[in-house]
């Protein structure tokens, strides 16, 4: 039978290990993450340096200010979308990336979690007489504590799911009346 010290060094060196990759797999996320905007800007910069080149061109061959004119508002519509779509994959990235390690953590919580359950009911065999009570305060404080965190993740998850929601609701009325506009300004 081991020693209540030696189930706490244990648990403790366990715990530890775990903290450490949970750490570890946060840092792959997070550079993960990283990397799909890194190749994401690289991308736009490219994209957009080329266009810019191109529209330039273009600006540069008008015969009069009125075909300048002409050309500069049809390549505000397209530059928009662009901008727009830009958005929505940034907002993609960050949403997936969030996801992502807020599953990791979760997991790693349910793990120590279940853990400690464990550890608290094998401790309560081994302990001595009239700590029942203790151990029962031990076991409702982890239950709240359990019921507590799962309503604030839920709450953060209908939180984050709201505005990803307002967001994209921005993002598409700014669409429609960038296309409203820039038709407007294209029929004067």
């Amino acid at each position: 039978m081991t020693t209540l010290t030696d189930q706490f060094s244990a648990a403790t060196k366990a715990n530890f290990e775990a903290q450490i990759a949970l750490l570890s797999q946060f840092a792959n996320k997070t550079f993960e993450g990283v990397e799909k905007l890194v190749d994401l800007n690289l991308k736009a910069t490219k994209s957009s340096l080329e266009e810019t080149h191109e529209a330039a061109q273009k600006l540069l061959t008008a015969k009069d200010p009125q075909e300048f004119f002409s050309l500069s508002t049809a390549q505000a519509q397209p530059t928009v979308e662009k901008g727009l779509a830009y958005g929505r994959h940034l907002a993609g990235i960050v949403s997936t990336t969030q996801a992502e390690l807020t599953k990791t953590a979760e997991a790693q919580l349910a793990e120590v979690n279940r853990k400690v359950i464990s550890l608290i009911d094998e401790a309560s065999k081994n302990a001595p007489a009239g700590t029942e009570n203790a151990m029962s305060f031990v076991k409702t404080t982890i239950g709240n504590f359990n019921a507590g965190y799962e309503q604030f993740t839920k709450s953060a998850k209908q939180a984050a799911e709201a505005l990803e929601s307002n967001v994209s609701t921005a993002v598409d009325q700014l669409s429609q009346a960038t296309v409203k506009a820039t038709a407007r300004g294209s029929k004067k």
